[in-house]
């Protein structure tokens, strides 16, 4: 028994990252519907930054997880604005702007490879918040700091976009382009700010998970598809959904590494994805859109 929960903790902090991942691919599918492939590199960003900023020039570890935060963000803006926008002035085909992420993805990977180098770096964990023991079973203080992070930075979405001006702007932006510019809501604008959140998420969710996993320029694709995988699963363009598909993959695989094989516990999110979308295509928790033609 204690085997099995400790299993399920484990799972549920991997899926608290995961949830924080597809959170980045809600915000963007919101403000733009625009799947952007490029969201794992921000993750990636956040870990190497963090990694450089408090190993390499030995900054205060909150000093060094602001400027983690802070550059994966700026990364998002710098993207949105200096690639998609001119990109989109030319042509609007979603497949391509689609295929831009990927090549964002791609360059961004290799600049981090260059720039902070090809070797694995650990990160001490954050501290302050304590180890919890409970019998045999134990949740690290990373792992705390993770769910705690991903409870606040979700509820604090949740009521942006549900509860303010700012966050219904931002989706009548991607709802009705035109018609939001007419009443004063500037697309372009809506869809720097998501990047940028996208970003700045991304950013703290690799930053949070380099304790545990290491900072690594390749971490990227792996936690960009997972991140993926959980919010189609969850329903996209739904922040609960993407909670709740994060959480879910994240448990599948801790189960199956414990259970199974560790080395098949990569394919089981997105065996998980393609019975979701057999079974219910609009995802867990999204709800089927009908649309009078």
């Amino acid at each position: 028994m204690d085997t099995l929960l400790q299993i399920l903790i484990t799972g549920l902090v991997v899926g608290c990252i995961y949830g924080m991942a597809a959170l980045g691919f809600t915000i963007v599918y919101n403000a733009t519907k625009l799947i952007n492939f490029a969201n794992g590199e921000f993750l990636m960003l956040g870990g190497v930054l963090l990694a450089c900023a408090a190993q390499a020039a030995k900054l205060p570890m909150s000093l060094a997880l602001l400027l983690a935060v802070a550059g994966a963000a700026l990364t998002g803006w710098l993207m949105q604005r200096c690639i998609l926008d001119m990109a989109m002035a030319r042509s609007s085909d979603p497949l391509t702007l689609v295929m831009l992420t990927i090549g964002v993805a791609l360059a961004l990977r290799g600049a981090a490879a260059l720039a902070f180098g090809r070797e694995i770096t650990f990160v001490p964990e954050f501290g302050l918040l304590p180890l919890v023991l409970i019998g045999n079973v134990y949740i690290p203080s990373q792992g705390l700091w993770i769910i705690f992070v991903l409870a606040l930075t979700s509820t604090v979405l949740w009521y942006m976009f549900s509860k303010t001006m700012f966050g219904k702007a931002m989706r009548a932006a991607s709802q009705e382009p035109r018609a939001a510019a007419l009443c004063g809501i500037e697309p372009k604008r809506a869809a720097a700010i998501a990047m940028t959140l996208a970003g700045a998420l991304g950013g703290l969710a690799g930053a949070m998970l380099a304790p545990i996993s290491a900072a690594f320029y390749e971490n990227g694709i792996f936690l960009g598809l997972k991140g993926f995988a959980a919010a189609v699963a969850g329903g996209l363009g739904n922040p609960i959904g993407a909670i709740v598909g994060g959480l879910l993959i994240g448990v599948v695989e801790s189960l199956s590494a414990g259970y199974v094989a560790s080395g098949f516990k990569d394919a089981v999110g997105f065996i998980l994805l393609i019975l979701v979308l057999i079974l219910r295509p609009q995802g867990l928790v999204g709800r089927a859109i009908v649309t009078r033609v």
